[in-house]
């Protein structure tokens, strides 16, 4: 069982023009943390909530 980590430092990366996306880089510790609700690969919603980024499970229908 790895070690709660609810906090960690991630990284904003733009790529350029090779990609048409923005990377948001969470750490290695936080994504090990027991409470992480997501696995790699997983289809996620993002919202922007004020100067808030609000990271969600899509429900599958």
């Amino acid at each position: 069982m790895a070690p709660m980590a609810g906090e960690g430092k991630g990284k904003v990366v733009d790529r350029g023009s090779k990609y048409s996306k923005i990377f948001i880089y969470i750490s290695k510790e936080v994504a090990s943390d027991t409470s992480f609700p997501f696995e790699a690969g997983e289809d996620v919603i993002v919202k922007i909530d004020g100067k808030r980024l609000i990271i969600e499970k899509l429900q599958k229908k």
